[in-house]
């Protein structure tokens, strides 16, 4: 009896665990980047993300075998001039929500370059979000100024 009990309250924990992972889900598309010179010290990424959960999530960064350091950043413009600051909050993405990072807005910075980055090479970033956790993303590079994905890639 004790026994039963035992093994239905670990089951009721299990599903309970899985319902509040499975409301945190965060499907990603579009990742790209683009080449970069062969001395540059950072590259873009860029992405779309979707919460298909419950409750907002936030992109916090990442890491790569590409890049010491990946961040959340924001680019805008102020008077004509060009500003771009880390996010160190991370990004948020609302239920339902879609939060694209392209060009001339929200990216990943990727900082200290290992290497440089090739039209139609693929890498992968590892994003870590607040409530869902890790998820890696394979990137396709497109060319120096692309301004959108070569293909769309959904994982």
């Amino acid at each position: 009896m004790r026994l039963s009990l035992l093994l239905a309250s670990a089951a009721m924990s299990l599903t309970v665990a899985t319902q509040a992972l499975a409301q945190q889900t965060i499907e990603i598309s579009q990742a790209w980047s683009r080449a970069t010179p062969s001395s540059a010290p950072v590259a873009v990424g860029f992405l779309a993300l979707t919460n298909r959960g419950a409750e907002a999530d936030r992109l916090l960064g990442g890491s790569s075998d590409v890049a010491s350091r990946v961040e959340v950043h924001e680019m805008s413009m102020d008077g004509g001039v060009m500003k771009m600051r880390e996010l160190s909050d991370g990004l948020e993405v609302k239920p339902g929500e879609t939060r694209e990072l392209k060009p001339g807005g929200y990216h990943l910075m990727l900082m200290g370059l290992k290497r440089p980055l090739k039209e139609g090479d693929h890498f992968n970033i590892r994003l870590d979000f607040a409530k869902s956790g890790a998820k890696d993303v394979e990137f396709t590079v497109g060319g120096i100024g692309a301004a959108a994905p070569a293909e769309h890639h959904h994982h």
